[in-house]
């Protein structure tokens, strides 16, 4: 099942992944990919937003003669995917919370 997200979800994705390691680009799509439908096209503008904000940095490696592009989180991006992760459990209990109260309110 994918679901399509907002540009907040998508920045959580992406420091999620790069928390974990260094990605490029299209590795980063396709690991995504798995979880929501987005594309390079989308992809690309979130990366560079989230560069400004100094949450990623850039730097290029060779690969097959060619450069690759990978993408690398900062401590700020460190910081705030915390924050994400915060907020995140604090929306999934209140939806939880939410769903099951409606199941235990509709067999009462």
């Amino acid at each position: 099942m994918t679901f399509v997200i907002g540009p907040l979800m998508l920045d959580m994705c992406v420091l999620s992944i790069l928390s974990k390691e260094d990605a490029y680009g299209y590795s980063l799509t396709q690991n995504i990919k798995e979880i929501i439908n987005v594309s390079e096209t989308t992809l690309y503008p979130v990366l560079r937003r989230l560069q400004k904000d100094e949450y990623l940095i850039a730097y290029n490696e060779a690969f097959g003669g060619r450069n690759r592009r990978y993408y690398q989180i900062t401590e700020l991006g460190k910081k705030r995917m915390e924050e994400y992760k915060k907020e995140w459990n604090d929306y999934k209990a209140k939806v939880d919370e939410l769903l099951v109260g409606g199941i235990q309110n509709e067999q009462a």
